[in-house]
């Protein structure tokens, strides 16, 4: 997608609140109904925004954190790194999120920001990511980008209550 009015750059420290913001607000908007809603009515942007601030400060440049910006406005950001299997981490790429201003939904921002992220991790054999089960809207976003189902599947805690997600792969050719 052609758009000058949208660029992609990686985050900086001072993205951070912005990417509490649309985290926060994307989680509950996205989730609604598939997570407990007490636990997406307790997430905090103040606090994730202070949790962030510290990963982004200490972290080991493994994690890679992207924005799309529109005009000048963060209106997405995704992170990816090395994939987790468990604790260690392999030869391939994860994508361990995106998400996007609601207002910025179904604009190519979305499928631009992963496009970026995939390009990015291009040297690895394959980009695994997990997302919610019942998410149907993320899975056709992902399926759309060439993401497959492999057949797992793993609970995520939510709440109290287990929420389960299911992995999708893409071969990266790396």
């Amino acid at each position: 997608m052609d758009d000058p009015s949208l660029s992609i750059r990686p985050m900086t420290l001072d993205d951070c609140d912005r990417v509490s913001e649309i985290r926060v607000r994307g989680w509950r908007d996205a989730y609604r109904g598939l997570m407990p809603q007490p636990y997406l009515d307790a997430l905090s942007v103040p606090r994730d925004a202070e949790r962030r601030r510290t990963w982004f400060s200490r972290g080991d440049g493994a994690v890679a954190n992207l924005v799309a910006e529109r005009d000048g406005e963060v209106v997405g950001w995704a992170a990816y790194g090395p994939y987790r299997d468990g604790e260690v981490r392999t030869g391939d790429a994860e994508l361990y999120a995106i998400y996007l201003d609601r207002d910025h939904l179904g604009t190519g921002v979305g499928r631009s920001l992963l496009a970026e992220a995939v390009e990015r991790c291009a040297g690895h054999p394959r980009m695994f990511l997990w997302v919610l089960r019942e998410n149907t809207r993320a899975r056709r976003f992902y399926e759309r980008a060439g993401f497959r189902w492999d057949g797992a599947e793993e609970p995520f805690e939510a709440g109290g209550e287990l929420v389960p997600e299911v992995r999708y792969a893409r071969v990266l050719g790396g």
